[in-house]
């Protein structure tokens, strides 16, 4: 157990038995820890408008209000300073290189065992980068969608929700009204995030998303 090192963690995972197990292993493994729980994006995104003194976000892949990689693209865009952790019952290299590609401090498996996970989040907090030992990602080549994960990565946060909602089959109006702005904005968003992605329209743009979400945000359980 490390000794008083005063960290603050958020937990952010729609199913409470998980938070509640992963906050026991946490509260084992720093002394004095403070933890935070969120069931959604919206709710990670509060917290951590409050106050900038969160060292490490534990992520689910699949909560409410995010799609494939969108969360974690989201928080790497909005709150760059916060370390993101990827916890997930997906285990694919390929999920995994490309959470490590859109800026993830590590990626844990749900499966692992408490020691295990343990380890991984001494290894994170102590500086470092944490993946299963098991998965060779250097293995993987590079390829057109690492290219576009790229692209994906130079979007501004606002712009990660716009393309989520467009991924959603909301209209320019929808989306002016949920995020509170003009539709003329939207229209500019929309524009910009052509053009980073180098596609002519919001369906190829869609579409484009898609590639890098497949098989991420479905039926993917804890």
């Amino acid at each position: 157990m490390a000794t008083n090192p005063g960290y603050r963690f958020v937990i952010a995972d729609d199913h409470p038995l998980f938070r509640g197990a992963l906050r026991q292993t946490l509260e084992g493994l720093f002394d004095g820890v403070e933890i935070a729980e969120a069931g959604s994006l919206e709710a990670v995104s509060k917290i951590l408008e409050e106050g900038d003194d969160v060292d490490l976000v534990l992520l689910d892949l699949n909560m409410p209000g995010v799609r494939g990689f969108s969360g974690l693209m989201y928080l790497r865009a909005q709150f760059p300073a916060v370390p993101v952790v990827v916890v997930s019952a997906n285990e694919d290299p390929g999920t995994i290189r490309r959470c490590m590609e859109f800026g993830a401090a590590g990626f844990v498996p749900k499966s692992l065992g408490t020691d295990t996970i343990r380890d991984a989040l001494s290894t994170v907090m102590a500086g470092d980068v944490w993946t299963p030992a098991d998965v060779d990602l250097s293995a993987l080549p590079a390829d057109e969608t690492a290219k576009l994960v790229q692209r994906l990565s130079t979007l501004t946060p606002q712009q990660v929700r716009v393309l989520m909602m467009l991924s959603e089959g909301l209209l320019n109006k929808q989306i002016a009204y949920e995020l509170g702005v003009s539709e003329a904005t939207v229209k500019a968003h929309v524009s910009a995030i052509l053009q980073k992605l180098g596609v002519e329209s919001r369906t190829q743009a869609v579409i484009a998303a898609s590639k890098i979400e497949a098989g991420q945000w479905q039926a993917v359980g804890a």
